[in-house]
């Protein structure tokens, strides 16, 4: 039984070891704190909207008492300009079979270059449905039957599967945690990366930012992936779908802008989905500077009727054109959001340790120390009512005491979500 006093102390926040501006996010409404530090708020975060009513995969997966913060999507609405242009494009009221926008071309190729320093070709573009397709795709078309494909997990699900689905071989080479404090990263072990190439190794699936620890590679990160890549003559396919989610003074950098060398052999998956919160609407990028294996995708994709429909092209042309000063607001109001989380974490679960998140709006943490029955997602999700995302899916069962938790919701519900998790870890033992 929880009594009355513990119950305040997990409802407020321990602000003695706070700043003024971290107790100043935690009790003013989103709109004062960004005006007082001289940022005005525009757009609207906090409302929470009803999702249920639009059959939200997020919001109707799990009974009615459960909060999620769990799938890859944000509770904010997207920019009023996508809206806009979908409501145009309905008012034409014919469906019919579309050839990509032109103009979405220029955009990706202006938008690479200024904010990434990746310089391609309007033709290099491939448009698909969404990043687990293109990793299917990929794996099926320039991957050899029986070939090994490298990933490092804990890594988005997919990455997984896209090998084995297709008869081919997934080679895992785990990161090496680090645990320093209450703070958790992860660092690649190039050593186990060589070790692990064989003959028959013929591609790496490469995250950055990382899906689901937050790292944002460095150059000299990404200068010895290429390397390695170029050593062992491997096939890279590059997840940067979360590229334009990078917190300061973090920069993300295109791994196929580094040299022609590393370009040629790198396939660049992209989209407008996380960064615009547009996910259902299904457009995506896979860049691919070498011809032939353009055709060959290309191909591939006509072959099993890999098409964009009609309204994704629109939006995702919106979104790139007109969105960048939602895309600014949203990330001032998720670093807030992580700087509550990430402080929440350290002052109610002093054995977890959460990742130093530079990118994306999903943070990695480890229960661990708390041996939580039946492993951390099945605790929290029993006996706080808050969905999470399992461990075990991202690498296996070295990872059933580590969650995924999705900040891009509104601060109620982050806030009352962490409630619900301290009350469920402190609840006094039987």
């Amino acid at each position: 039984m929880v009594t009355k006093a513990e119950r305040r102390k997990h409802e407020k926040p321990n602000t003695k070891s706070q700043s003024r501006a971290e107790r100043s996010i935690i009790n003013f409404p989103c709109g004062f704190v960004f005006s007082f530090l001289g940022f005005v708020m525009t757009y609207d975060f906090d409302t929470v909207i009803d999702r249920k009513s639009t059959s939200s995969a997020k919001w109707n997966w799990y009974p009615p008492d459960v909060l999620p913060l769990w799938v890859a999507d944000m509770d904010f609405p997207s920019p009023d300009a996508v809206a806009d242009a979908i409501r145009t494009r309905a008012d034409h009221n014919v469906y019919g079979y579309q050839m990509d926008l032109p103009s979405l071309r220029s955009l990706l190729v202006e938008r690479l270059a200024q904010r990434h320093a990746l310089t391609i070709a309007p033709e290099h573009i491939l448009f698909i449905p969404g990043l687990v397709v293109a990793l299917n795709l990929i794996c099926r078309t320039l991957v050899e039957a029986g070939a090994g494909v490298i990933v490092q997990p804990p890594v988005y699900p997919p990455f997984l599967t896209a090998p084995t689905n297709s008869g081919r071989v997934t080679i895992p080479v785990p990161l090496t945690p680090i645990h320093e404090g209450t703070r958790l990263r992860y660092a690649i072990d190039f050593e186990a990366l060589h070790a692990a190439v064989t003959p028959n190794t013929q591609a790496f699936i490469f995250c950055n930012p990382h899906n689901p620890i937050g790292h944002v590679y460095t150059r000299a990160e990404l200068e010895q992936v290429a390397a390695f890549v170029i050593e062992h003559d491997l096939l890279l396919i590059s997840d940067e779908i979360h590229c334009d989610l990078v917190f300061a003074p973090h920069q993300h950098i295109s791994i196929a802008s580094l040299s022609p060398a590393i370009a040629a052999r790198t396939i660049t998956l992209l989209a407008p989905s996380k960064t615009f919160n547009t996910p259902g609407l299904a457009c995506a990028s896979i860049i691919v500077s070498d011809d032939d294996r353009r055709t060959r995708l290309s191909n591939g994709m006509f072959a099993n009727g890999m098409i964009v429909n009609n309204i994704g092209f629109v939006a995702a042309d919106a979104a790139y054109r007109h969105g960048q000063a939602w895309l600014d607001q949203v990330m001032a109001y998720l670093s807030e959001n992580l700087d509550l989380l990430t402080t929440y974490v350290q002052g109610n679960f002093p054995q977890a340790t959460i990742t130093a998140v530079a990118g994306t709006y999903l943070a990695w943490i480890d229960f661990s120390a708390y041996q939580l029955e039946g492993g951390a997602y099945k605790f929290f999700l029993e006996q706080a009512k808050v969905a999470l995302n399992d461990g075990a899916t991202f690498g296996g069962t070295d990872y059933a005491d580590c969650v995924r938790l999705n900040f891009a919701c509104t601060r109620k519900t982050l806030w009352e979500a962490l409630r619900r998790m301290s009350a469920a870890v402190n609840q006094p033992k039987d």
